[in-house]
């Protein structure tokens, strides 16, 4: 069967992209994949599989990172790998609660490295940031996900937003965000689970 013929079947087609996307990748066999190397990526996705292989970006990273691959969105300068242990990890938030302490973290290492003039790290920590934000707005478009998860996604998107602008003020204007009879009504607690 062609690939042609393969693509047209759509619950596959989510799988052949994937399996592109990395085949790709593996053939470029970096260290890392940066804009340049995704942009590679989605090129091959097109040509591949032609107007059906047209992709984000967002979604290649989201591939790219789900197989263990590491991807850096910067086109200034990486780390090299000097604050690696800082940084793996810290994307990691399904619930409001993890977003915040996500927050905290990324707060805790800017403040660490603007004290310490490391301008690259600190640029990294805010690139970071942009990502967590792409991705959260990613799943909040997504209507496959379900609706109380978009609602908090979109939610987490506006809180990286306004700490990306206001890292300063932002914890102050998220206990009064939390308190509000919007937000209450918008994320009510969950009940407490008895042991």
């Amino acid at each position: 069967m062609s690939r042609d013929a393969n693509s047209h079947a759509s619950g596959s087609n989510e799988a052949s992209k994937k399996k592109l996307i990395l085949e790709a990748a593996r053939a470029l066999a970096k260290p890392r994949y940066t804009p340049a190397e995704i942009e590679q990526i989605r090129r091959k996705l097109i040509a591949g599989l032609g107007a059906q292989g047209r992709t984000s970006v967002d979604y290649i990273v989201s591939v790219l990172q789900d197989a263990g691959l590491r991807v850096v969105m910067s086109t200034k300068s990486d780390t090299e790998g000097l604050y690696e242990e800082e940084f793996s990890d810290l994307l990691h938030f399904s619930t409001l609660d993890e977003a915040e302490m996500c927050l905290i973290r990324l707060d805790e290492l800017l403040r660490k490295f603007t004290t310490e003039g490391e301008r690259a790290a600190s640029e990294r920590v805010r690139e970071v940031a942009q990502l967590g934000r792409r991705r959260a707005e990613m799943i909040a478009r997504n209507h496959k996900v379900d609706a109380r998860k978009r609602a908090e996604k979109e939610e987490i998107a506006q809180w990286f937003g306004i700490w990306l602008a206001t890292p300063g003020a932002f914890f102050d204007w998220l206990e009064v965000r939390k308190q509000s009879a919007e937000f209450q009504s918008r994320f009510p607690p969950e009940p407490e689970e008895e042991a």
